[in-house]
């Protein structure tokens, strides 16, 4: 079972203030201060230090975050382990991308085994990561960016990036340059989500933001963004897996965009993850 300081010590590292820890863990905030340095004792090391009022992680609190972030998970799955009878039982999360329009048939294979069960949770991936951090999925099916030197990452597959709009608007199939779509109402995904994030990349690289346009509009859901699309008065940015077959919707190309992302596995470096992520794998 894991230390319930460990458990302090985690739940401080993602909120970085004692009082709101002790709050959220029903403690008072003297015990979660406790806690915190009975494992600097047992490490020999400081964990948190204050600077200018803002408390911050030490290098030392980085590496058993990590360690303490496994053992939880390693735990959770211990649990599912010892009440699950036959079959392989996963719990993954996918970026909104990949969840809604890229593995469904994948999943499906892996359902072809009658005793194999699967909850999938598509956020976007600021949430995945806590996810995985907390222990609560498997692995993560992530587009974009992840901090590489925290996770264990494995290639799923490759995907360009484009630019989408209706078929009757006037970028359709064509290559246009960015000073052409500064003037369009573009359309974002939410704070937290990959393709914002890649676009917000691609943008900084040629010494332009999101400020630059004209006008934006924030959605979360890609169903009703490819809805406005087809309307023909807007563009966004994504994978090319979003059109799919979707015929009221076309690509357009911008001059110096040129770009395919990975979609990789994301998980915890533990012999469980591996196993979930090779077993889900060889579904495809």
């Amino acid at each position: 079972m894991i230390d319930t300081r460990l458990k302090t010590f985690l739940t401080l590292c993602d909120i970085m203030n004692y009082r709101q820890t002790a709050e959220k863990l029903n403690m008072t905030q003297p015990a979660v201060t406790q806690h915190i340095h009975y494992l600097e004792n047992l490490y020999g090391c400081k964990l948190f230090i204050y600077d200018r009022r803002s408390l911050k992680m030490t290098p030392e609190a980085e590496i058993l975050k990590k360690y303490a972030e496994n053992v939880l998970y390693q735990e959770n799955k211990l649990k599912t382990e010892l009440e699950r009878k036959d079959g392989v039982s996963l719990t993954v999360g996918a970026t909104k991308t990949v969840g809604e329009y890229v593995i469904a048939e994948h999943i499906s294979r892996f359902l072809e085994e009658p005793k194999n069960s699967i909850c999938v949770k598509i956020e976007n991936t600021d949430k995945l990561i806590a996810a995985l951090s907390e222990g609560e999925i498997d692995f993560a099916l992530i587009e974009g960016f992840f901090d590489r030197s925290r996770y264990s990452s494995r290639l799923y597959r490759e995907e360009p990036f484009v630019g989408l709009c209706g078929k009757g608007h006037p970028f359709a199939n064509r290559t246009v340059s960015l000073d052409d779509i500064r003037n369009e109402n573009l359309i974002l995904r939410e704070e937290g989500s990959g393709t914002r994030k890649i676009l917000e990349q691609l943008l900084y690289e040629h010494n332009h933001s999101f400020a630059d346009f004209k006008r934006i509009t924030t959605v979360s859901s890609f169903g009703l963004i490819t809805k406005l699309l087809e309307k023909n008065n807007c563009i966004t940015f994504a994978y090319r897996a979003v059109k799919g077959g979707n015929n009221a919707l076309a690509e357009f190309r911008v001059d110096g965009f040129s770009v395919s992302r990975e979609f990789n596995y994301v998980y915890l470096d533990t012999p469980f993850s591996q196993y979930a992520v090779e077993y889900f794998d060889s579904c495809k």
